[in-house]
């Protein structure tokens, strides 16, 4: 077999389209919760501690002080930014409890289709009739 083919036939499986579908979908998914961290929850946050701007949150490594984030990055001053820290853990966080009620939906779903297995159904009359039949002549 050629190493085409065997490619071909790893490729075309179920398990490695599906999985090229997930990995899309999630990254798009990525982007929806960095835009509601970034633009709708840490505004929200900042706003209730004070008008506090979470982007622009920093601490210089060195003797020099800068007013804001953009001064420090433009003089090559070594900064830790701990507002994008902060950020990119409130987006893992969302993206965490997201993926756990998937799962946990999921889980319910996979639950009820094997507790629920079908009741047998009840025999026909005329089996009941030859039962009785049976039992009487066994008398």
């Amino acid at each position: 077999m050629s190493i085409v083919q065997e490619f071909k036939e790893f490729a075309i499986k179920g398990n490695m389209v599906d999985l090229a579908v997930a990995v899309i979908i999630g990254g798009a998914f990525g982007k929806i919760v960095d835009s509601l961290v970034k633009d709708v929850i840490m505004p929200a946050i900042g706003l209730l501690v004070g008008g506090v701007d979470f982007r622009n949150l920093f601490i210089t490594l060195g003797s020099q002080q800068y007013a804001t984030l953009a001064e420090a990055e433009k003089a090559g001053a070594a900064i830790l930014r701990y507002g994008a820290f902060l950020q990119t853990v409130v987006d893992f966080l969302i993206i965490a409890w997201v993926i756990f009620i998937a799962i946990k939906a999921i889980n319910r779903l996979k639950r009820q289709e094997t507790a629920a297995p079908p009741a047998p159904a009840a025999p026909p009359e005329e089996v009941l009739l030859l039962r009785e039949i049976r039992d009487a002549v066994k008398r």
